[in-house]
């Protein structure tokens, strides 16, 4: 599966940097600005395939007997028992290098390596034995006290120019054990706080300034540190390959949620253009209607599997998580199988309808209000995918407070069509997931006391202008 629901557009010098334009980036404003689809379409499929492509590679070391290999198929969405996880065991299983491509982004691998320290994977020529070049950044694991070996990892790993994270592992097996020796007196946060600080004050002492060490249990990934480390990764990876992370990690915090929102958002024009100008086709039933469904249905699933709402994502979220499978499938309200041909022309007939109110709409905004005049075709196109993103945007947030739902960190996020187009599966729903949650009235009343945020009845007009003069 594509990370390519909607992708991000990269240049070398930055999105809309100010006197850094190329010219492959001023031709295709010019043929934007002329109303040239075929010619836009042209240039921007040769961006998707790029970004579609992209490669991502993320080495995952650390000490002996750690945690690695549950990290590595914990961030894939496996357990230890699927047929293509990492193995593990209380001993160490990782002899070689070995490369675990993400189940639904083949490009985007995690590296399971060797434990430091091993007979065949000593300290001083480990990072040459694991080809550190090839890795986009590290994530360290260690399950116990910092120890040498560990810091000098860390410290050979700055040196070559290469970022880490460093993380500690079986938190949760620390805080069962304070538990039982002091159950009058344990503080969770006194235990973390202890944790944390006796790992960075190892670090210090061994020479790294400032480190910053996320609490993580394998087991239960939403606990502790791991919505954080994977806020920092998303920051901080290189900007081309941000929306390929994005769409491989868990959806498992509102912020990363958030933003894969965003970045899905900010590029469905970009989509709509290429489904619209590449090979086009008349839709069957629907008026002065062309384009590529295929790519349609392509993008539609991709956004259903970017936030994990595809069946077998969920049957693993609810064995995962220990939540009731009707409960979580209660919440979906768009398709957890394969969108259908029939479905995309019957959203395709619905939005045709009502394409020309659109297209004025969209003739103030820069780009977009060019590429509607092309006719219809990009109107419709453009409201389908958006209508479809805002479905399983809803449905990924309906998840989320499903799941969570005793955690207050965690909010039911609204996030209203600004289509005004009405999807088969959201017809007769009338509030959506509000209905569709089988809760008590005590979890009712949680879930009214939590704000909504994010509003998203800007997610058309305005911020189209916004991301397309972005991208431009």
């Amino acid at each position: 599966m594509s990370a390519l629901a909607g992708p991000a557009p990269h240049t070398s010098d930055g999105p809309g940097a100010p006197g850094n334009i190329s010219q492959s980036d001023l031709s295709l404003k010019e043929a934007c600005e002329a109303g040239n689809l075929p010619a836009v379409a042209a240039k921007l499929q040769a961006t998707l395939h790029s970004l579609e492509n992209v490669r991502l590679d993320i080495g995952i070391t650390g000490g002996i007997g750690a945690g690695k290999s549950t990290f590595v198929n914990a961030i894939r969405g496996l357990g230890d028992e699927d047929p293509d996880s990492a193995c593990t065991g209380v001993v160490e299983m990782s002899r070689d290098p070995m490369p675990f491509p993400h189940p639904k982004y083949p490009n985007v691998i995690l590296w399971d390596l060797p434990g430091i320290g091993t007979p065949t994977f000593q300290a001083d020529k480990y990072l040459q034995r694991v080809l550190l070049g090839r890795f986009d950044f590290l994530i360290i694991v260690s399950s116990e006290s910092v120890t040498a070996n560990l810091a000098r990892l860390a410290r050979g790993i700055l040196q070559e120019g290469k970022r880490f994270y460093f993380t500690r592992s079986k938190v949760d097996v620390d805080m069962a054990a304070s538990r039982r020796r002091r159950p009058s007196t344990f503080s969770e946060e006194g235990v973390l706080s202890q944790i944390r600080d006796d790992c960075r004050q190892r670090l210090e002492a061994e020479g790294l300034k400032d480190p910053t060490v996320y609490l993580l249990s394998m087991f239960e990934l939403g606990k502790y540190d791991f919505c954080l480390l994977e806020e920092s990764m998303v920051k901080e990876v290189e900007s081309h390959k941000r929306h390929m992370l994005l769409a491989a990690l868990p959806s498992i915090s509102r912020p990363i949620l958030d933003k894969k929102a965003d970045s899905l958002r900010q590029h469905i024009w970009l989509v709509a253009t290429v489904a619209c100008g590449i090979n086009p086709s008349p839709v069957p039933g629907v008026q002065d209607v062309a384009c590529d469904l295929y790519r349609l249905i392509h993008s539609m699933e991709g956004y259903r599997h970017s936030f994990g709402l595809d069946q077998d994502s969920l049957v693993k979220l609810a064995a995962q998580t220990g939540q009731p499978l009707h409960k979580i499938l209660g919440a979906v309200q768009g398709p957890m199988t394969n969108v259908t041909k029939a479905l995309v022309v019957d959203l395709l007939g619905q939005a045709s309808r009502n394409a020309y109110a659109f297209t004025q709409e969209l003739l103030n905004v820069p780009v977009l209000g060019a590429l509607a005049t092309c006719g219809i075709s990009f109107a419709a196109v453009y409201q389908v995918l958006r209508s479809s993103l805002d479905v399983a945007i809803k449905d990924a947030q309906s998840v989320l407070a499903q799941v969570f739902l005793d955690n207050s960190d965690y909010e039911l996020l609204e996030s209203p069509s600004s289509t005004g187009l009405q999807s088969p599966w959201e017809a007769g729903g009338g509030d959506g997931a509000w209905d569709r949650l089988s809760l008590t009235g005590q979890e009712r009343a949680q879930l009214s006391s939590w704000r909504a945020v994010r509003a998203s009845a800007q997610v058309g007009a305005g911020n189209g202008a916004k991301h397309s003069e972005a991208f431009l």
